[in-house]
């Protein structure tokens, strides 16, 4: 087993159990992702690709197979503080200002360094100026740079994303594609980002990962291969379109 990858995914498999029956999500995904890479997944609705990233960061176990996380277990890399998660809904702290939602994780730690940073991560996502507004003063995509800043707090070499634009209308979404292009630019992180819209995916990514409907199994992983740095108008280009065309069908079949 390669030691190399950032996130290692053998064998995995996800079972629910309940009082009415057994449901498998996950049945045998095998996922390797390189330091620094950019991978989205998409797939149709409830074919495993949140808990997939759960497990990943440790908000769910498995049920079998191995999962590796910068070569630890994910409850290892969690307490490295190597992950960071971004959730469709900000999850913001309404009585508490944008500095403060982002300090939240170096004050529950007491960590002077990352309280330190604070500032210059509000910079990094464009909300200078905005540094004592609440949430309620925001739009949603400022509410989602604040998400991704606050995830941003201890460098996490890992950031998983779960539908983090889900909400947003369209233009504020194709805007923060490019504002995340810019950030995963200058942090480097691995990135395992979740999303329903194919044109997303294409944008922002190194490879896409498509899966199948329940029980969950990776069924193309296509490598994108477009030059950085990259811009909205990477959408005329004849090849984006292709792609999204091939995409489009590959998840039709497999929904």
């Amino acid at each position: 087993m390669d030691n190399d990858f950032a996130v290692d995914l053998q064998g995995l498999e996800k079972v629910f159990e309940s009082d009415n029956g057994r449901v498998v999500a996950l049945e045998d995904v095998s996922l390797q992702i390189q330091p620094g890479e950019f991978v989205s997944i998409i797939g149709p609705s409830g074919c495993g690709k949140t808990s997939m990233i759960r497990i990943v960061g440790d908000l769910d176990t498995a049920s079998g197979g191995v999962v590796l996380v910068n070569q630890m277990s994910p409850l290892e890399a969690r307490k490295a503080r190597d992950v960071g998660f971004v959730f469709q809904s900000p999850a913001l702290l309404e009585w508490r200002t944008v500095t403060q939602n982002v300090a939240l994780a170096g004050e529950i730690f007491g960590d002077q360094t990352v309280l330190d940073r604070v500032p210059d991560l509000i910079e990094m996502v464009g909300l200078t100026g905005f540094e004592n507004a609440y949430p309620r003063e925001l739009s949603g995509g400022m509410q989602s740079r604040v998400a991704i800043a606050r995830a941003l707090t201890f460098r996490p070499s890992i950031l998983l994303m779960d539908e983090p634009f889900g909400a947003l209308d369209e233009i504020t979404r194709e805007r923060m594609q490019l504002e995340l292009l810019q950030i995963w630019g200058e942090t480097k992180a691995t990135v395992m980002f979740i999303t329903h819209s194919i044109s997303e995916a294409l944008l922002l990514s190194d490879r896409v990962v498509v899966m199948s409907a329940r029980p969950g199994r990776i069924i193309e992983d296509l490598h994108v291969g477009f030059e950085r740095p990259r811009s909205g108008d990477l959408r005329a280009d004849p090849r984006f379109v292709e792609m999204e065309a091939h995409l489009r069908k590959e998840l039709e079949a497999a929904g």
